[in-house]
């Protein structure tokens, strides 16, 4: 396998990352690929980059972006004052699914909450995405709440 690298995601990936979260039932519906991409996607990312709550990474594949994620440590009062890690918008490249990227991923995501001490991980998928629950559960995970949402 070629080497993987994950960094920070650039203004200049934020057209590969849009085009991952395009790519299935629930995205397509969602996402807008049409080029130039949407003023709404650059400002967005001007957001998260600025935030240091905010990490919107890539996983890279011989410079090639294959896998994005963004993780969110959320400071709170409960469990004596814990800093969670929220995992969001986990997406690898369809030509590259089913080959271990996932894992790799998921396990980098769970080290850089431990390195900020993070004491809880945390994440959220829709309903509708079965393969997802079972790959969450296989790497440890546990579904423990019920979450609701309202969109606007």
């Amino acid at each position: 396998m070629v080497d993987i690298a994950f960094r920070r995601a650039q203004q200049s990936d934020v057209a590969a990352i849009v085009a991952m979260l395009a790519d299935d039932l629930l995205g397509s519906s969602r996402e807008d690929t049409r080029e130039p991409l949407a003023e709404n996607y650059l400002t967005a990312f001007a957001a998260i980059d600025s935030d240091p709550n905010q990490l919107l990474a890539v996983m890279t594949e011989a410079g090639r972006v294959v896998g994005t994620l963004q993780l969110t440590f959320i400071p709170g009062l409960s469990r004596k004052g814990a800093l969670r890690g929220q995992i969001e918008a986990v997406r690898v490249t369809r030509d590259r699914q089913s080959g271990g990227l996932g894992q790799r991923m998921i396990d980098w995501a769970i080290d850089q909450c431990r390195t900020r001490g993070c004491t809880v991980v945390q994440l959220t998928t829709d309903r509708s995405r079965h393969d997802a629950h079972r790959f969450y559960e296989r790497l440890g995970f546990k579904q423990t709440h019920l979450g609701y949402k309202i969109d606007f």
